[in-house]
């Protein structure tokens, strides 16, 4: 595709996320990339000279039209919320995902970049990174992983019935940056996270759960590796990841102050009855499947794309961290760093309720 002479037509669905929008940049900076279809639910405020944007929901519109003439799809529409109703995600998730991979095959796309995730792995709880054979059953009791692994199989089927269409699955880590910090704060965090879990100069002490430790990687290194993937002949799963691992360690020189090893039961239990009260967006289940998460081997996104990060996975969780402190967001809708409301309508509206 490289060799190509014509500027290439990319689509991104789901192009004002957090990955999104950084992959939406990386493609506007390539010089042989010139147009970018942004499509997403909501309205971005501005896009860029190359971008055209049209609103898009994945599970209803006609998706066939908007991929014709594409050099390649990047499939990152997702809803993380309303963890309540499953049926929800289910249908944008993976019926929308199904019928965005189907209109790829309809109308002729040559390649098909899909967003998986460390999620869709089975578990694997020491520390030897698993390459991209490692098994993709997910975690059953959690819906992201559970609609992540599901696609995994679909993706399965559908390269055995369309050999001419290049498949890639990007198998990301926990994709954090400065503009994405409220945004994740809503969707995992709620509406009661003190400050003081943010702010190092008045935590005594940190509370973490038993043996925490996970892979990141600033988004926009997520966003470079996607522009790789879509420009490049190569198909197949990819991890993508930054060094260093996170982990208890890691986490206290990051914030400063020593930490307090808690028992995951009593972290679950914790969750569980705020989730059921929808004081928090994270269910016991997600939290089930992060504890259980294998450590990723990324040689093959080095070696293969040439992909290599130029933040640590420290420098994207501290960008993380400095936006949570300044309620940091950006220009996209899902991005803003406040809803209409504030963190009252988020309480009253009943967190993991709605999307």
């Amino acid at each position: 595709m490289e060799a190509s002479r014509k500027p290439l037509r990319i689509v991104v669905a789901g192009a004002t996320g957090n990955i999104g929008t950084s992959v939406v940049a990386a493609l506007e900076s390539d010089p042989g990339v010139g147009n970018v279809v942004a499509l997403s639910r909501r309205e971005p405020p501005a896009v860029g000279s190359k971008v055209e944007w049209i609103r898009t929901d994945v599970a209803a519109d006609d998706l066939v039209t908007r991929v014709m003439s594409a050099d390649a799809v990047i499939n990152l529409a997702w809803l993380f919320q309303p963890t309540h109703d499953p049926a929800t995600t289910w249908r944008n998730n993976v019926l929308g995902s199904i019928r965005l991979f189907e209109a790829v095959a309809a109308a002729g796309v040559p390649s098909l970049v899909h967003a998986s995730s460390v999620a869709a792995y089975s578990p694997h709880q020491d520390r030897q990174p698993v390459k991209e054979h490692w098994p993709t059953n997910g975690w059953p009791g959690a819906a992201y992983s559970r609609e992540k692994a599901y696609l995994e199989r679909h993706l399965d089927a559908f390269e055995h019935q369309h050999p001419n269409i290049r498949v890639v699955r990007m198998r990301t880590a926990f994709c954090f940056k400065h503009e994405s910090a409220s945004q994740q704060r809503r969707l995992f965090m709620g509406p009661l996270t003190p400050n003081r879990l943010i702010r190092p100069d008045l935590l005594p002490a940190l509370p973490l759960p038993k043996g925490i430790r996970f892979q990141a990687v600033h988004t926009d290194d997520v966003g470079e590796a996607y522009r790789l993937a879509a420009l490049s002949e190569h198909s197949g799963a990819f991890n993508v990841a930054a060094e260093p691992l996170i982990d208890a360690e890691v986490l206290a020189a990051l914030f400063g102050t020593r930490t307090i090893e808690i028992p995951n039961s009593l972290v679950r239990n914790a969750l569980a009855v705020a989730w059921n009260l929808h004081l928090v967006p994270a269910s016991p289940g997600l939290f089930d499947a992060f504890a259980q998460l294998p450590v990723m081997d990324t040689s093959r996104a080095r070696d293969t794309l040439g992909w290599e990060p130029r933040r640590s996975s420290t420098d994207a969780v501290s960008a993380f961290l400095r936006g949570l402190r300044v309620s940091a967001g950006g220009t996209s809708p899902p991005l803003r760093p406040r809803v209409p409301g504030g963190r009252w309508h988020e309480l009253r509206t009943g967190v993991g309720q709605r999307p």
